[in-house]
């Protein structure tokens, strides 16, 4: 199949860890973690391209101190049973212990029709069976059942974080086991830190799809690929399987850095499309995590004879973005 739709990218500036949901209401929802790590935005528009002038909501805003008061990352939004909730993870601060932040991952609620109004109200931490760095929540429901996929940092293996699964008794309550489906292990898992992390979830052609991130945040960003049997047991190990090679990486053809972070969602046409951040040059100065311009990109992929999905290469900034690029 032809690629019709092509997204004018960065189709956001400085927006890292994108999530785009399309509503029944037909509007894109968009966030994404914000440069000064500070706050939640929300933002919506009829189009993916239009998500860059759409005016943002500014949904909950950290606090001074405590858990809730440094580097808010990765929110998502999702519509569950008539409600709309914000994943996002927190820390009490900017500093590092060994290694690794001390995140944490929270629920926001909100019971209106339009996520841009009404109250955002907290519904707490998500407890898992450790207190350790756990942040990239996301959610999805297979067969009547509510799932949860996280990234978190187990006090006996080494790296920063690995992927688990569990069920869930509400939307921001886990139920039952926790089982881990993946660990970085291969070559371009391990760049930097040992990291899986920034799941999201695709159902297509029988299978459940775990598109996810790895290695460290500069060029050796990449993503990887899980899945299983739709009538599988999704709490079983074994019923995943990973990709052995990166399925979307760096391409120094097309000047795409460190695409990752991704979520998933359908064009206008109703085309499945890949929203991802990515860089535009290589060289960063000090800590990729404080440079800003990790900017949201947008692009149809297809599908491969097998069922797999087929990304591609990272595309080029559109032309009428190049001044703005080199700026």
């Amino acid at each position: 199949m032809e690629r019709n739709r092509k997204y004018n990218n960065p189709i956001v500036w400085q927006r890292a860890d994108p999530w785009v949901y399309k509503h029944s209401d037909n509007y894109y929802y968009f966030t994404a973690s914000v440069p000064e790590y500070d706050r939640i935005e929300i933002r919506r528009s009829k189009t993916l391209q239009g998500l860059g002038d759409a005016e943002p909501f500014v949904a909950w805003r950290k606090y001074e101190t405590g858990p809730l008061s440094a580097n808010i990352w990765a929110p998502e939004i999702h519509y569950i049973e008539g409600k709309w909730y914000i994943y996002f993870a927190a820390a009490r601060t900017t500093e590092t212990k060994e290694g690794l932040f001390d995140h944490r991952m929270y629920v926001l609620e909100n019971a209106s029709e339009n996520p841009l109004e009404g109250q955002w109200v907290e519904k707490g931490q998500v407890r898992t069976q450790w207190e350790s760095f756990a942040l990239d929540a996301t959610t999805f429901e297979h067969r009547g059942v509510r799932y949860y996929v996280w990234a978190q940092k187990d006090p006996e293996i080494e790296g920063n974080s690995n992927l688990y699964i569990s069920e869930m008794s509400n939307p921001w309550t886990l139920k039952g086991k926790q089982v881990m489906i993946s660990t970085p292990e291969y070559p371009w898992e391990v760049i930097g830190f040992k990291v899986n992390e920034g799941a999201a979830v695709l159902k297509r052609n029988g299978r459940i799809y775990i598109g996810y991130s790895a290695s460290a945040t500069d060029h050796n960003y990449c993503m990887g690929l899980l899945y299983a049997d739709e009538s599988a047991d999704l709490l079983d190990p074994a019923s995943w399987v990973k990709s052995p090679e990166p399925v979307f990486q760096t391409s120094e053809a097309t000047g795409q850095y460190g695409p990752g972070h991704n979520s998933f969602t359908v064009s206008e046409d109703g085309e499945d499309v890949i929203v991802y951040h990515a860089r535009n040059y290589k060289e960063i100065t000090g800590d990729p995590l404080y440079d800003p311009n990790r900017h949201t990109r947008a692009q149809v992929f297809t599908w491969n004879e097998d069922g797999t999905p087929n990304f591609g290469v990272p595309e080029p900034d559109g032309a009428e973005n190049e001044d703005q690029a080199k700026a």
